[in-house]
């Protein structure tokens, strides 16, 4: 394991989760400890929150990492990786961080332990229980439907499962996921697809039948007068909580909307629908989502890869700035914050010969 640390400024970029999720990544993935302060400084309520500091603990649970700071609302931490990554049978619950429930992200949890447990000597099963579909992260259907054939072009090959959704606030959710151990990842370029057939789910829990019903027959609707292709599927689930959502896809891109109290379904429907129609009307080849979670991957890939993306966001040159920190990689952006960019990176061949 490597001895200096790697000092990092929270408050880096926009300043959010993103810089510790990354760092946790890495730190794991390479043996190189890290201090980090100003911990999601730029945020509302800054310092680690319970699915950020699931984050941390789950990923030191993988490599054996000596904590300092690995409490709630801290705005520091030390990481210090004891062991490469070691695959086996693991459960992660965000609410064990909190103290009244959570529904923090599972998603953006597997987020920071997928690449180390892909590079890890055994395969793994990890059970995530938390929100699933919640603001301000990915949606389980964005990271299966999307993100993760997205990877698998990339050489990454993990299966996630939906066993309960949870929304916000309270949370509740459970997913598994099921990866298989790799050597190296291999680059790859991302084309722009000509949008034909839009795939998706308009889900509730503990709510009527009709609300499903109506967020997909207008999204229906809408999509068809686009001379695209609809098949949206109706779920009525039981889960924790009531919640509510709509979920397009299409390859290469997600679109999200979720309900909540006073918001007729059809508005729901209406605003993924809007979100589909601007990345369609851009003619790039991933969404600004895929296009930062892209980075990583890339990053330790072997061989260079271009891409363009609908709009340039701060959380995707953040963490571009923060790659470049941790490793020795290449990442050439071009473009304007919030229009369309396009984005180059040779990647360093990690576990490669």
């Amino acid at each position: 394991m490597a001895d200096q640390p790697l000092l990092i400024d929270g408050s880096l970029g926009e300043g959010g989760g993103q810089v510790l999720r990354t760092s946790l990544s890495l730190a794991a993935l390479t043996g190189r400890p890290f201090h980090l302060f100003n911990i999601r400084a730029n945020r509302s309520k800054p310092g680690l929150r319970p699915q950020h500091l699931t984050a941390v603990r789950a990923t030191a649970a993988l490599c054996q990492a000596e904590l300092r700071g690995d409490k709630i609302n801290s705005m520091t931490l030390e990481f210090h990786p004891q062991t490469p990554p070691q695959g086996g049978a693991y459960v992660f619950d965000v609410q064990d961080a909190a103290t009244h429930g959570s529904a923090g992200a599972v998603t953006l949890i597997l987020q920071a332990i997928l690449w180390p447990l892909l590079f890890a000597r055994s395969p793994s099963q990890v059970t995530l229980r938390g929100g699933t579909h919640v603001p301000f992260s990915p949606p389980y259907h964005y990271l299966d439907e999307v993100a993760r054939p997205a990877f698998a072009r990339l050489g990454a090959n993990f299966t996630l499962n939906l066993a309960t959704w949870g929304w916000n606030p309270g949370g509740g959710g459970e997913v598994t996921a099921v990866i298989t151990p790799i050597t190296h990842l291999r680059a790859a370029d991302f084309a722009p697809i000509p949008a034909s057939r839009v795939q998706g789910v308009a889900a509730v829990t503990n709510l009527p039948a009709h609300i499903p019903n109506r967020m997909a027959r207008r999204a229906h609707n809408l999509l068809q007068e686009m001379g695209l292709r609809p098949n949206i599927r109706e779920i009525r689930a039981r889960g924790a909580a009531p919640g509510a959502g709509i979920f397009l896809w299409l390859p290469q891109a997600g679109f999200t909307s979720l309900g909540r109290q006073g918001l007729p379904a059809d508005k729901v429907a209406e605003t993924a629908v809007a979100q589909l129609t601007a990345f369609i009307d851009n003619n790039t080849a991933v969404d600004h989502h895929l296009a930062d979670q892209l980075l990583l991957p890339l990053a330790l890939a072997q061989g260079a890869a271009t891409y363009t993306t609908d709009a340039l966001t701060q959380h995707t040159l953040t963490n571009a700035q923060l790659l470049r920190q941790w490793l020795d990689v290449d990442i050439q952006i071009t473009g304007d914050l919030g229009q369309p960019a396009e984005i180059m990176i040779k990647g360093i061949n990690f576990g490669g010969d």
